[in-house]
């Protein structure tokens, strides 16, 4: 049907003629979409004008006008929509008349059958309920003048947006609060197999409630993709409606075929997932609109009293605060500082996200932005140092979310991992799931972050539980497929080859325990040596069952038990039973490299520390440029009480952050021919921020820390004192425990903890206090997980008794705590 055509139907003012009208434009196929929104808005325009022309001369009413609001007056009319409208008039009738005069529009709608929400007031009658009412002074927002007195209209329009201007210190929080509670009620859309397009969170409510806050001037939405994602909600909403003949706006299961054909859509996984990618739009546009909002508001009350306190002058510079290189706090955001130059630092997306999760900090929409524009992009194999902040994002917990979804919205995480493309809002179908497959891995990775301290590599398991879902994008067995995508997938990002093996065999087998434990008969010893030869060693045992539970609840409340982990336990007992057959040798001891040996002996001859220190590189880039991963900083000294906590504090306090450590005794002969224990240390750091201090600097805070006269805690003490770190995440406790046959020559004490300023100088100090020799010490931190073993013996030079081992644990633990 063309527009003429229309017009020419809607010129009978009747019922019957506008019902006739209606229902042509509503089966016309040509225009769906906005077209169709606007042309029904439109006739409903023309009819309603013509009942208020008739109405007005019947009832000899003036200063009157029809005014259409909410979905209405924004002229998008869906099929089965309601007609909200206010009859506005100016008192100078009386009430008898301008009763006469809404029954005469009213009572033709409802004959109709039309769903309609109306109310008479006076410009002052309505002024006063939207200061009332929120949802009132929200849809008073969107008026629009259908007929009548349009300078009417004007006016009030005029004083109901001044008034949501003057109020919006009171109203916008007010507002915030209706939405969280909306959401609370209805769910999350993205994620929901039976959305609700219009109430669940990312739906339409919330589109509306950022127009209202654009109105208010306070703030508004980024408005790239927004009005698109409107777009696809309001066209899945008029499909439904068209499809089931209702005025519903919940997409259930029973319709979703129908709907998706409606709308030229392959079938009801298409539909949802288009749905999904508008409504995670909306939301993201929800967070950011209101994390301004917020800012603003506390910005201004703040504003007048630091006037006060400054006299009158200007208002002090926003504090920045250094999180990382690059990478700063500004104003309860992450930001770049201004040296940051993202077109030559490759790394610096995943540094800024890895220091806004672990502060538990939001990241700047406009830094995202800036970052997807301009960062260079990472180099495959990525960088050791890009490696570590994946892992150490994957490993902040929940606050790992907001930043994730932050970098979705802007392409970066697909541009770091193409494969997630696949999963992107990918639906699933069993009701046991919560999330769609793509947060549904973020989330085993929040899940599993939690369970870190149970692993002797939490960076593998936090990346497998990244990954295990990885093939649901594919035909297949998602575990098959997944297996091959995770392989590349680690390859990429950098792991060696064994590790790259372990992550493919942890994604091939993550419903391993859960399945065979529940449905397999564990006496039987052939199931558990199948267990034992799909998982190959007592490590990877160790990370498929943390996997396995991180799985389990980041699924669903239905998929976790205390029965079920108590099944998977019992199985995981027996499987690793089968694993330690093979037992435990030392390590043969490594020989020390010639700068190490010749490092050694210069300490040997003049009995001081000697340093050496290199910056590492990786093969050069596109530009001929090495990539720096970091600094190898060598230490030799005599063997001497108290190395490792000094060593360890000194760097410390020159920020630098220790990424892996060796620590060993070498013996070498003197020139009286005794053999002297000479200490080797082995570092490799990053600066924190700022540049590399020097050589000469380090040794000699080194001297003054071993001879007593720098004392390093009430240092460290002293920076934290005057510049607080943010608390950040909350991270799973310590963990100090004794290997089980760890080696025969010394004990082995592991401890498992949160990476921070000072933590192995604190470890260091309390095996010093407890009168332990350390034999050797390897050091890794992986993400935000330091994974420790140090190799001590007593002062005979024996391993410890399993009692004084066990109390020794107990005391780190506490010194830790």
């Amino acid at each position: 049907m063309t527009s003429t055509e229309v017009t020419t139907e809607s010129e009978d003012s009747g019922p019957s003629g506008y019902a006739a009208a209606r229902l042509r434009l509503l089966q016309e196929k040509a225009q769906p979409g906005p077209p169709r929104r606007a042309a029904l808005a439109s006739l409903t325009d023309d009819w309603l004008t013509a009942l208020f022309a008739t109405a007005t001369e019947q009832t000899g009413v003036r200063g009157a006008a029809l005014v259409a609001v909410g979905g209405y007056g924004r002229g998008e009319l869906s099929p089965r929509s309601d007609l909200d409208l206010v009859l506005l008039h100016d008192g100078s009738a009386d009430a008898g008349a301008i009763a006469s005069l809404a029954d005469r529009i009213w009572y033709p709608v409802w004959d109709l059958g039309l769903a309609l929400d109306h109310s008479v007031r006076t410009p002052g009658e309505a002024r006063k309920t939207a200061a009332e009412d929120l949802k009132v002074q929200l849809g008073l927002l969107d008026a629009r003048p259908v007929a009548g007195d349009r300078g009417l209209v004007a006016a009030m329009r005029t004083t109901i947006l001044a008034d949501w201007r003057n109020q919006a210190p009171k109203r916008l929080p007010a507002l915030d609060e209706l939405c969280r509670e909306r959401a609370e009620r209805q769910g999350e859309l993205q994620f929901l197999l039976e959305p609700d397009l219009k109430e669940a969170r990312g739906g339409l409510r919330d589109a509306t409630a950022l127009r209202a806050v654009a109105a208010s001037w306070v703030a508004d939405a980024p408005r790239e993709g927004l009005a698109e994602a409107r777009r696809v909600l309001l066209d899945a909403r008029d499909a439904l409606h068209l499809t089931t003949g209702r005025a519903t706006d919940r997409l259930a299961l029973q319709e979703q075929d129908q709907v998706a054909t409606a709308l030229g859509l392959l079938d009801a996984d298409a539909l949802l997932r288009q749905v999904y990618e508008a409504a995670r739009t909306v939301s993201y546009a929800t967070d950011v609109t209101w994390r301004e909002v917020h800012r603003v508001l506390r910005a201004r009350s703040v504003r007048p009293r630091l006037r006060a306190m400054l006299g009158g002058g200007k208002t002090a510079a926003t504090e920045r605060t250094p999180l990382a290189e690059g990478v700063v706090e500004a104003d309860g955001e992450v930001v770049l500082a201004r040296t940051a130059r993202p077109e030559r630092d490759a790394v610096l997306v995943l540094r800024a996200a890895a220091a806004a999760a672990q502060s538990e900090l939001p990241i700047s929409r406009h830094v995202v932005r800036h970052l997807a524009a301009a960062a260079r992009p990472l180099p495959v194999p990525w960088p050791a140092e890009a490696r570590e902040e994946l892992v150490t994002l994957l490993g902040a917990g929940e606050a790992t979310i907001p930043v994730w979804e932050a970098l979705e919205a802007e392409g970066l995480i697909t541009r770091l991992l193409p494969d997630w493309e696949r999963v992107h809002c990918r639906p699933q179908r069993n009701p046991v799931h919560t999330w769609t497959v793509d947060r549904h891995l973020v989330e085993a990775a929040v899940r599993a972050s939690s369970l870190t301290r149970r692993v002797g590599r939490p960076d593998l398991l936090l990346v497998a539980a990244l990954l295990h879902d990885i093939g649901k994008g594919w035909p297949g067995d998602h575990s098959v497929a997944g297996e091959v995508i995770a392989r590349d997938v680690a390859a990429r990002i950098g792991f060696d080859q064994h590790d790259v093996g372990v992550i493919a065999t942890l994604v091939r087998h993550h419903l391993l325990l859960v399945e065979t434990a529940t449905r397999r008969d564990l006496d039987d010893p052939a199931t558990v040596r199948s267990v034992a030869t799909a998982v190959g060693s007592a490590s990877t045992l160790e990370l498929l069952h943390a996997l396995t539970e991180a799985d389990a609840l980041a699924t669903g409340p239905a998929a976790w038990s205390t029965w079920r982990a108590s099944l998977v336990a019992d199985l995981v007992t027996r499987v690793a039973a089968v694993l330690a057959g093979e037992a435990t040798a030392d390590p043969e001891p490594v020989e020390p490299s010639a700068e190490q040996e010749r490092l050694a002996i210069e300490a040997l001859r003049t009995g001081e520390p000697v340093l050496a220190l290199h910056a590492q590189a990786e093969t050069p880039n596109e530009d001929g440029e090495p990539e720096p991963i970091g600094v190898e900083l060598l230490i030799a000294l005599p063997d001497r009480p108290g190395v490792l906590p000094a060593a360890a504090g000194v760097l410390a306090l020159h920020r630098l952050t220790v990424r892996a450590a060796d620590l060993r005794a070498v013996e070498l002969p003197t020139e009286l021919g005794e053999c002297v224990d000479v200490l080797l240390l082995s570092w490799r750091v990053a600066v924190e921020y700022g540049s590399l201090p020097q050589a000469a600097r380090l040794r000699a805070d080194l001297v003054r820390a071993l001879d007593g006269s720098l004392d390093i805690p009430a240092r460290l003490a002293e920076r934290e004192a005057a510049y607080p770190r943010r608390r950040g995440v909350k991270a799973p406790p310590p963990r100090v425990t004794v290997a089980a046959a760890g080696s025969r020559l010394a004990t082995v004490i592991e401890v498992r903890a949160q990476d921070a300023p000072g933590l192995l100088h604190r470890i260091g100090r309390a095996l010093e206090q407890s009168a332990v020799r350390v034999r050797s010490a390897h050091v890794s931190t992986l993400g935000a997980n330091a994974v420790d073993a140090f190799y001590v013996t007593g002062a005979d030079g024996e391993p410890l008794s399993d009692a004084r081992a066990t109390e020794l644990a107990r005391e780190v633990e506490r010194a830790l705590g």
